[in-house]
């Protein structure tokens, strides 16, 4: 299999913004995904900002990414759960 190039150069930190409807276990669940991913992901430094009518929330996510497959494997995954609208 041919491998994809790609712009980023790895290790780099990579933000990824998740948007889903303001639930009480979105950041949670969302966090614990992100974690599965990258291990050395920090909970503490997940951004939170609700939409101006406060029906969804925007989760700004900053892993360590160390290659192409893993950024893909999260963003799959990311974008299959059913609490999320977007991923960014």
């Amino acid at each position: 299999m041919k491998q994809r190039e790609t712009l980023i150069e790895f290790p780099c930190d990579f933000a990824l913004k998740i948007m889903g409807a303001t639930d009480a276990g979105f950041a949670q669940a969302i966090v614990e995904l992100v974690l599965r991913h990258a291990p050395e992901f920090d909970p503490a430094s997940v951004e939170m900002r609700p939409s101006k009518a406060g029906n969804y929330l925007s989760l700004t996510c900053t892993v360590r990414a160390v290659s192409q497959a893993q950024l893909d494997a999260l963003y799959r995954e990311l974008t299959a759960h059913p609490m999320v609208k977007v991923v960014l």
